[in-house]
């Protein structure tokens, strides 16, 4: 997931009633005098102000907003399989026709993260589902004739990719069940999908990606990191796997899929340049030559999806932030474009025997997610969900300008800049992305748009070291070159200082994940210039995040922050830690945690809140106990949202 990321992205919701209050004490936590929220025993918080009836009220209707993601599509292309979430969480739904009605065929209290019709038999759904954050999906198949669901994995281990073979015998999947930190990768025949076996084993994390037609071979990427990976032909009976990529050097290896004829595989790679690009690998070349095929396209290729019958490949590009379609014909190498408005798209699917219709799921700033029908040479494009807004009229919302601004080295920082109407200096907030290999693009983001319609402009940068804009630049902070990174925080404040719009007086900045960490980095080492700071599951201290993040992300971290075993890096690492300076955090400081995290656990924020706290400084702090990385239920991502904002119009009011 990318976050305003965490703090926007991922809170993306709807409002209850009347605003709550801390009535009850309790744990587990290390922080003193934490209360439950009256009514809300699972979120406990300490100092949290109560948010202003006016506020809730404001709020209503932009948390009310719903959103369809596209997941898959029916053989037949007559049916989509979405997630929505008409009471607290996410769950799977069908949808016939365009504009029908969403049919909820799921109903657990936890929010489905994926699934995928049976091919040939859309009665049967697999889909992945976890417990209060922890991020140990599992596998679930549904039968919608008998309405059972069934367990296909241990029940307690991290199950990620799922992929079924088109000809809907075959299963696969990936899972840490053999030791908890390697991530292997397992077959299933769908006739009794709770045998699985394990294709094979090895150290690292390989994930499946494609099966071929006949579902005989599978690919597989071992995943190092966003920028080193490798691909693999493996064989399903035998196991045998075969290189697709060069084992010397390294590169990434995105979106990968065979042709329809199995004899050769499209991949999304930047191996050859500085931006990722499809290329094509003919399986019967032991050479292994990678050909590209959209060299003429600038910017990197995202998504990918083949047409059943060959005779066109739909992809899209990252084109700073916004997301443009293409259609390539492989025997003639032609490339067109499709019209898509500002914003970003994905799951694109081919149904099987509909090759002239493309599915995909679009966002933008005046939209939540819906599931539209593009056909390649036709202008425009079908929509197959609208989802609710609340009441709101879109046009009402505010638009995100692109802007750019130069880092002290004079490389160029791009930026989503949201200015509220009117004239006059505004307060601003900066909300920085997680990853770090993240990056923020053009999506509905409620959180920005309620501080907008409070008067607050929001700058939401992508500083070095995201990705979008080539590997160069996703490098630019690797290991301990995060230090200069840091950098950038103090151009994007001298920034806004010459903006006669922007009140550098009065600057707030937001941010999940990596970008807690960005946050609790303004507040420590550019003390002066915010007044107030929102870190929701950050890290605090590089150090002890890499000692206590899940095994089986460990390794994949250290590839991006160093190795905190190495006394050299770790220096550095110790050096650009909030933690040990905090000190000379004067910002108002509101930190947001989930208690079942497996990747910033709850001791990141609990150890800065308390040494914040021990200097007689102010420091709210909320925390869910069935929440993770990130807010996932509706009641909770409602009270985080309006708290956050009310905290921050609060911290930066005249």
């Amino acid at each position: 997931m990318k976050i305003l990321s965490l703090a926007i992205a991922l809170l993306a919701a709807q409002a209850p009633a009347p605003a709550p209050t801390a009535t009850t004490t309790a744990a587990p936590t290390g922080i003193p005098g934490m209360a439950a929220v009256s009514g809300r025993p699972n979120l406990l918080q300490t100092g949290v102000a109560p948010v202003p009836e006016r506020l809730w009220q404001r709020a209503e209707q932009l948390l009310e907003a719903r959103s369809a993601r596209l997941l898959d599509v029916s053989s037949s292309g007559e049916s989509i399989l979405v997630t929505t979430r008409f009471g607290q969480t996410m769950q799977l739904h069908v949808v016939d026709r365009a504009m029908g009605a969403r049919t909820q065929i799921t109903f657990g209290k936890e929010p489905v993260t994926s699934g995928a019709f049976q091919p040939g038999d859309p009665m049967v759904v697999y889909f992945r589902r976890d417990v209060g954050g922890s991020e140990n999906w599992q596998v679930y198949r549904l039968d919608r004739r008998t309405g059972r669901t069934d367990l296909l994995t241990d029940g307690k281990s991290r199950h990620d990719a799922l992929v079924l073979s088109p000809d809907g015998r075959r299963l696969a999947y990936d899972g840490t069940g053999r030791n908890g930190k390697d991530t292997d990768v397992y077959v299933a025949e769908t006739a009794r999908p709770g045998e699985a076996r394990r294709v094979f084993e090895a150290e690292g994390t390989w994930q499946p990606l494609d099966f071929s037609r006949d579902g005989a071979q599978l690919l597989v990427r071992r995943y190092r990191s966003i920028a080193d990976s490798d691909l693999f032909l493996v064989d399903v009976a035998s196991g045998a796997r075969r290189a697709l990529t060069p084992s010397s050097g390294k590169g990434s290896v995105g979106a990968a899929r065979f042709s329809a004829d199995g004899k050769s595989v499209y991949l999304v790679t930047d191996r050859q340049g500085d931006f990722s690009e499809l290329g094509r690998i003919d399986l019967s070349d032991p050479a292994g030559t990678l050909r590209p095929l959209t060299r003429t396209l600038r910017w990197n290729v995202e998504g990918l999806a083949v047409a059943k019958d060959g005779s066109r490949v739909a992809l899209t590009v990252n084109a700073d932030g916004a997301s443009r379609l293409y259609f390539l014909e492989p025997r003639s190498g032609k490339v067109t474009s499709a019209e898509l408005p500002q914003g970003v798209a994905g799951g694109l699917t081919f149904p099987a025997t509909k090759p002239g219709t493309l599915f995909l799921g679009l966002t933008t700033p005046r939209s939540p997610g819906d599931v539209w029908q593009a056909s390649p040479g036709k202008k425009g494009l079908v929509r197959w969900t609208w989802s609710e807004m609340g009441g709101i009229d879109p046009s009402t919302l505010a638009e995100p300008t692109l802007v750019r601004y130069p880092a002290k080295d004079g490389s160029s920082i791009p930026a989503w800049l949201y200015l509220p109407p009117g004239q006059g200096k505004r307060p601003v907030v900066v909300s920085w992305h997680g990853g770090p290999e993240g990056q923020e693009r053009p999506t509905f983001m409620p959180i920005a748009q309620l501080l907008v319609q409070g008067g607050v402009a929001v700058l939401i940068p992508n500083v070095r070291g995201s990705d979008g804009y080539g590997k160069a630049y996703l490098a630019m902070d690797d290991g301990v070159k995060r230090e200069e990174a840091l950098g950038d925080i103090g151009a994007t404040l001298d920034w806004i200082a010459t903006r006669p719009e922007l009140d550098a007086t009065r600057v707030g900045v937001l941010g999940g994940s990596y970008g807690g960490y960005m946050v609790l980095a303004t507040a420590a080492f550019f003390p002066s210039r915010i007044r107030s700071a929102v870190d929701v599951v950050g890290i605090s201290s590089i150090p002890t995040f890499l000692e206590s993040t899940a095994p089986y992300r460990r390794d994949l971290r250290r590839a991006e922050y160093g190795d905190e075993r190495d006394p050299a890096v770790r220096a550095v690492q110790e050096r650009i830690s909030p933690l040990n300076k905090v000190g000379d955090i004067t910002a108002a400081l509101y930190v947001i945690q989930g208690k079942n995290d497996p990747r910033v656990p709850q001791s990141e924020a609990e150890q800065i809140v308390a040494a914040v706290q021990a200097k007689g400084k102010e420091a709210w702090y909320l925390l869910a106990l069935d929440e993770g990385h990130g807010f996932q239920k509706k009641e909770n991502r409602d009270y985080l949202i309006v708290t956050t904002v009310a905290f921050l119009e609060r911290t930066l009011a005249q």
